[in-house]
């Protein structure tokens, strides 16, 4: 997995407000809906971040059921425990997604957002998922396509340096495209996909880009002195924009729901 992008607890707070935003919001209501949870499962949450999607599964199994979340970040998980204190059916691991450490059969569904795209051995990873899921069970899968960012800019050769430094935090940026035949070599049967565009014609601080500026300029500010000053230059560009009423921002990531054959 890459470590490039380390959430300390100034990185994991940025994160928590960008997850609070109105498009995040609307992501979770897809994941939601596509899963279709129901009162008594058990749930794996790979990569829980701040905890959001693991109180609201909480909510969908009820005290009944049991949802564990891991993440490999030890802020993220203070954040989740915090969140999710009032569910004692939800458990918090410090784990990561090749090496998951629960027993063959042992969850009917599992969430993976935003996890893939970092990870170099995607075979393992899946493989895992796999092991972990009931014979019959289903995963859901969310990443993005870096590549279908748009981005109104005056400056697009600046924009481009420091998105290409920005890119440098993934292990393959494109990870949607190449995705349904992994899952398939896998095992897994797809049934359903979808993309969730996040869209944002406004510089608003309750949009999914407004905390992201903030994020890429923390990440590419520790290649060197001058993207630093680019990448703040960026950012600057972008707010001045948006007070201009010329703010643009589209970026699509792309949900996967599968199913582990009924017999192992």
């Amino acid at each position: 997995m890459s470590e490039k992008l380390h959430f300390d607890d100034k990185a994991a707070k940025r994160v928590e407000a960008m997850y609070a935003s109105s498009d995040v919001v609307a992501q979770r209501q897809h994941v939601m809906q596509a899963l279709g949870l129901r009162a008594g499962e058990r749930i794996l949450d790979i990569g829980s971040g701040p905890g959001f999607l693991l109180l609201e599964m909480a909510h969908a199994v009820g005290s009944s059921g049991r949802v564990a979340g891991i993440d490999i970040s030890n802020s993220m998980l203070a954040m989740a425990q915090k969140r999710c204190a009032a569910h004692p059916w939800v458990e918090l691991r410090e784990a990561n997604a090749m090496n998951l450490p629960f027993d063959d059969h042992e969850f009917d569904a599992a969430v993976v957002t935003q996890v893939y795209e970092y990870i170099a051995d995607i075979e393992s990873s899946l493989a895992e998922l796999y092991r972990v899921l009931r014979p019959g069970g289903r995963a859901l899968i969310v990443d993005t396509d870096w590549e279908s960012l748009v981005l109104h800019t005056s400056y697009p050769d600046r924009s481009r340096r420091v998105l290409s430094a920005w890119d440098q935090h993934l292990v393959n940026p494109t990870l949607p495209r190449t995705l349904i035949p992994e899952l398939r070599r896998a095992g897994f049967a797809l049934t359903h996909s979808t993309v969730i565009p996040m869209y944002n014609p406004d510089y608003d601080p309750d949009t999914y880009s407004y905390g992201w500026i903030s994020i890429v300029v923390s990440f590419v500010s520790r290649w060197s002195g001058m993207i630093k000053e680019e990448a703040k230059a960026w950012a600057e560009d972008l707010r001045q924009l948006g007070e201009r009423g010329e703010y643009f921002f589209s970026l699509n990531r792309y949900l996967f729901l599968v199913e582990k054959p009924d017999h192992d």
